[in-house]
């Protein structure tokens, strides 16, 4: 990030007053696709579509070096079983049945890969039919699982989505990542939903076809049942119904992309997707938090502790340590709670107030890596501060025992704000 494009940064979520950003002006009729990569930088992607949290298409242009689009593909730009199989055949590797609805997903089995390349061939020659089901390898971990050297060999992370604390958090843990493999036959698919904690989110064609359907943030409000459940399948006969869809006559038709082979797309904060695969489909797909969507993320998770604490109102003044139930059960359910979320906070502001107070010492170079210089570094600890100020100052933190927290939270909301008026001037 440049001193120019923080400074735009800055000043837009000033004029944001404090509201969780979302998808700024009317809803857009078609998603722009960016052609070529020397023509289009970092900051372009900052102003155009990180900030007004829109959506884009990038060009296959942007990904033509990647190792797994050479080594992962046949010449008829088919997925490479053989060669797959080869690198990968004992890995173990979790699939979903697409046929079979469990809650508002699919039930998920762990296979070997190369049990899922037979039945994928098999599928294939069947006719893309089976009585085992439409099977769909999804959220594969393969970058926790990688060797270094072998992730070089896979895909290079693009600059616009290098700022990411949440594959940085998880890596100074050593315990998981968001980076996904997906890969599946011509009909497989992903039902409705946002992406995880409304992280953005990126997904690549290694090969295949897909087809998007989106829907900005809000329009999914008209989606939901008379039990204030979202659809599972937005394109299913029965949300024609009225009487248990009853704000249907509000939706609005989602916006709809095909993704082909070699194309990088980005998908912002909160935006609901439904997605298909037209081909058979190999996919890399990071989820993603940084300070553009922090706020979405915090947001998120005071709307996840409420949706507890209403499920569990009854036993409130009965059950003692009431409240530090609900954060257990917060945890279980989606994955962090308060006090997870400010240990996230606080690995991403040490590492960013460490990089500020060298630069304000006189070492300008940028960190290689980290998508983080100066200027980005200053930006995030602008985003890290009103947030934690936030959390803070949140009733349901203040009661979470925070006294074996170091730093406490008060003292690095401090440090946070002291920092980012040092920084002012870089």
């Amino acid at each position: 990030m440049d001193r120019e494009t923080r400074t735009f940064a800055e000043r837009h979520y000033r004029g944001l007053g404090g509201q969780v950003p979302g998808c700024d002006g009317p809803a857009p009729r078609s998603v722009t696709f960016i052609q070529a990569p020397d023509a289009f930088s970092y900051a372009d992607f900052v102003k155009g579509f990180l900030l007004p949290n829109l959506p884009c298409v990038f060009s296959s242009a942007f990904t033509e070096g990647w190792g797994s689009r050479r080594r992962w593909v046949t010449s008829a730009g088919k997925p490479d079983f053989e060669y797959l199989l080869q690198k990968y055949g004992d890995v173990v590797v979790p699939v979903a049945n697409c046929g079979v609805r469990e809650y508002n997903s699919n039930p998920k089995e762990s296979m070997p890969f190369r049990d899922y390349i037979s039945y994928w061939k098999e599928y294939i020659q069947g006719g893309y039919s089976s009585p085992r089901g439409c099977l769909y390898l999804k959220d594969w971990h393969l970058c926790r699982d990688s060797l270094v050297d072998d992730l070089e060999d896979i895909f290079t992370l693009p600059v616009y989505f290098s700022s990411d604390w949440l594959n940085e958090f998880w890596d100074v843990l050593n315990v998981d990542d968001y980076r996904f493999v997906y890969a599946g036959p011509r009909g497989t698919w992903s039902p409705f939903h946002a992406d995880i904690f409304r992280s953005f989110s990126w997904s690549v064609n290694i090969c295949g076809r897909k087809k998007w359907l989106f829907f900005p943030p809000g329009q999914e409000e008209a989606l939901r049942d008379c039990h204030g459940n979202l659809p599972y399948d937005v394109t299913s006969a029965e949300l024609l119904d009225t009487r248990l869809y009853p704000r249907i006559q509000h939706s609005s038709l989602p916006l709809e992309v095909i993704q082909e082979a070699g194309e990088m797309i980005f998908v912002p904060s909160g935006w609901h997707h439904q997605v298909y695969n037209l081909d058979d489909t190999i996919s890399i797909n990071h989820n993603w938090v940084n300070g553009c969507n922090l706020a979405n993320m915090w947001h998120f998770l005071q709307q996840e502790l409420q949706a507890v604490q209403h499920e569990v109102r009854e036993w409130k003044n009965s059950m003692p340590d009431w409240h530090h139930h609900c954060q257990v059960i917060m945890k279980s359910c989606t994955g962090i709670n308060f006090e997870e979320f400010y240990h996230f906070l606080k690995v991403i502001a040490e590492k960013r107030l460490l990089v500020l107070k060298q630069g304000l010492k006189g070492d300008t170079g940028d960190k290689p890596g980290l998508g983080l210089n100066l200027q980005q570094a200053a930006f995030d600890v602008g985003r890290l501060a009103d947030v934690l100020a936030s959390v803070v100052a949140h009733i349901d933190f203040q009661r979470v025992d925070t006294s074996a927290f170091s730093p406490q939270p008060e003292e690095l909301l401090q440090q946070l704000e002291d920092t980012m008026a040092a920084a002012e001037a870089l």
